[in-house]
């Protein structure tokens, strides 16, 4: 009796598990101005004949497909038209490209399939550029509504806690990382929630995360670069390109612009006040 009671169980079970469907869930992280591609992994099954699938952003639905027949239809008009023009299906796959992506785009995303319930979510975290120069101040600022809600600052390359707000306690607090890199150089807005790096260094570049918690659970990333100080450019005359000319009085010489330890530069010559030219590259110059 045990043993017909033990099969009968396992028997329900296995149904669950096949009326339920296999769920699981990927990460995706992304710069702003990028694109990304969701992709459709082995938790779904391989696709069906019959299969109708959807795309959702948070509760909002922004693509339906029929597999049977290769339609598709896009909503990019919903939450004030963000998604518009954005949106790019695989016709072979269903994997969603997002182009153009920027930090209104993270969140939570989801693909069923909806004649046999089966879901995959993604968790994806859109940074935000940021660069600022050694020895400069940064401040890493939030929406004003979302500045009301309990608010948690990290430092994803350190994955460490340095700011924090509980405005149910009235707590208000910054914490450094085990080596002091933020002794004495953050600085809380206690009102907005924004977070300010001072007298900022190498060191301090990375990944920061803000964390929002309260009834608006969200979040949102920032990716800060930080730039040595140009040093002063050494202009010196070619004299082996030197000339004069016997019929006039006029000459020319060659100018030399000389700078180190320099990347991503834009080098402008000038005559008094008057721009004579501008040359802007991703260059390195060493």
């Amino acid at each position: 009796m045990e043993k017909i009671l033990l099969k009968l169980v396992l028997f329900c079970l296995w149904r669950l598990v096949g009326v339920f469907g296999a769920t699981g869930w990927g990460k995706k992280s992304v710069m702003e101005g990028e694109s990304v591609t969701l992709s459709l992994y082995s938790s779904l099954g391989p696709m069906q004949q019959d299969d109708l699938i959807q795309w959702r952003f948070g509760k909002y639905v922004i693509v339906d497909t029929n597999v049977t027949t290769g339609s598709m239809t896009v909503y990019d008009d919903v939450l004030d038209g963000r998604f518009r023009n954005r949106l790019k299906l695989d016709n072979q796959t269903r994997s969603l490209t997002i182009t153009n992506i920027t930090t209104k785009h993270a969140g939570d995303y989801e693909v069923r399939t909806i004649n046999r319930p089966q879901t995959m979510d993604y968790i994806l975290t859109v940074y935000k550029r940021i660069s600022v120069t050694e020895g400069d101040s940064v401040t890493l600022n939030i929406i004003p509504e979302i500045s009301k809600n309990d608010i948690l600052w990290e430092y994803e390359t350190e994955m460490a806690t340095i700011a924090h707000i509980n405005r149910t306690a009235e707590r208000f607090s910054t914490s450094d990382v085990p080596d002091g890199r933020f002794r004495d150089r953050l600085k809380l807005d206690n009102q907005t929630g924004s977070l300010t790096i001072t007298n900022i260094t190498m060191q301090h570049a990375g990944d920061y995360k803000l964390i929002i918690t309260g009834e608006k659970q969200s979040s949102k990333a920032f990716r800060v670069s930080v730039y040595a100080r140009l040093p002063v450019p050494v202009i010196s005359s070619n004299s082996s390109n030197c000339s004069s000319s016997s019929s006039s009085s006029s000459s020319s010489c060659s100018l030399v612009c000389s700078v180190v330890n320099v990347s991503h530069v834009t080098l402008s010559w000038y005559k008094g006040n008057s721009l004579l030219s501008s040359i802007s590259a991703d260059i390195s110059v060493y």
